[in-house]
């Protein structure tokens, strides 16, 4: 491969050549840098898809996007899922910029999905494993839909499903004692929004964050709310919580329903809210998995660990009431 500019080449290879060592890594191959020529040696489909990402991130590099090795491992996993696929397309497409005006784009094909979903739906559900950023790009999507006044104000809730009945127990008043299960989502706020504005924006009740008990009753119009761990509410509180959209209002519903922390008696409100609402124009319904994993590597690798146990223990289980039928 020969690239036309020095500079752009050099960007792209990275600091000590990082990126075509993260591109090494992800693929069976080895690359040699010469200036703005590169010699690329492995298998046919390795070299060629290793061929298509360099071309890609090159597109990319010249607009001044900025790389890293986790872009370069994610972009070689969407072009070998999808090799018709631009990077540009997905990675270009600025949802919101944050306090230290850094950008916020999809880090993969399915949160582009998920992005253009909320852009078409009043409603949509999220669903996957933690760290593949749904409850960020939601809220990335809230603030950009508040600041271009498409809304006023932002709704984030989550169910406080393991305090139980025990919050009587706990030390403070209620919103001491809920705010432990809410953090997550004051901490994606404080991520995007100056510490000061953010706080602002809380006291004047711009950016509510409240437990979903907080939601009966109540009709949220021109909101923008986002219902976090939402496979931790009953399906009496699904219902309820849908029930409370009002107009000129958008919903953003996430959850992983491989982490029910119900008591056992109790189904998931998601998983039937996924199976009844189906097919009804203006819901979305997105799905995330392992692949879409965008925080630390050892993350994705966690998680795989613990589908395999958990498919051991299925099986065993299958097992065991197999005998016992007999």
């Amino acid at each position: 491969m020969v690239f036309e500019e020095d500079e752009v080449a050099r960007y792209l290879y990275g600091q000590r050549d990082e990126h075509l060592k993260a591109l090494e890594a992800a693929l069976d191959v080895e690359i040699g840098a010469r200036g703005t020529e590169l010699h690329i040696a492995g298998s046919p489909p390795d070299v060629r898809l290793a061929e298509l990402v360099l071309s890609q991130l090159y597109v990319l590099a010249r607009k001044g996007h900025p790389l890293t090795p986790a872009e370069v491992a994610r972009a070689v996993s969407i072009l070998a899922a999808d090799p018709q696929i631009s990077l540009k397309d997905i990675f270009s497409d600025q949802v919101f910029a944050t306090k230290h005006s850094k950008a916020i784009v999809p880090k993969g094909l399915n949160q582009k999905i998920y992005v253009d979903s909320i852009r078409r739906n009043d409603i949509v559900f999220g669903i996957g494993p933690a760290g593949t950023g749904k409850t960020y790009m939601a809220m990335a999507m809230a603030l950009a839909a508040y600041f271009d006044k498409r809304v006023k104000r932002i709704i984030l809730t989550r169910p406080a499903v393991e305090a139980g009945e025990k919050l009587g127990f706990l030390p403070g008043d209620l919103a001491e004692k809920v705010n432990p299960y809410l953090r997550p989502l004051y901490d994606a706020l404080h991520d995007m929004v100056e510490l000061e504005r953010a706080e602002k924006m809380l006291e004047r009740g711009i950016v509510e964050v409240a437990p979903l008990a907080f939601m009966r009753g109540r009709t949220l119009n021109d909101a923008f709310i986002i219902f976090d761990e939402a496979q931790n509410a009953t399906s009496a509180q699904i219902k309820m919580f849908l029930t409370r959209i009002g107009f000129n209002s958008q919903t953003v519903i996430t959850g992983d329903i491989t982490q029910i922390d119900l008591p056992s008696r109790k189904m998931s409100g998601l998983v039937e809210a996924l199976d009844i609402l189906h097919g009804i124009p203006g819901i979305g319904f997105c799905t995330f998995n392992d692949t879409d994993v965008v925080r630390h590597p050892l993350v994705q690798k966690i998680i795989n660990a613990y589908d395999v146990l958990d498919q051991q223990h299925e099986r065993e289980d299958a097992e065991q009431a197999g005998v016992r039928g007999r």
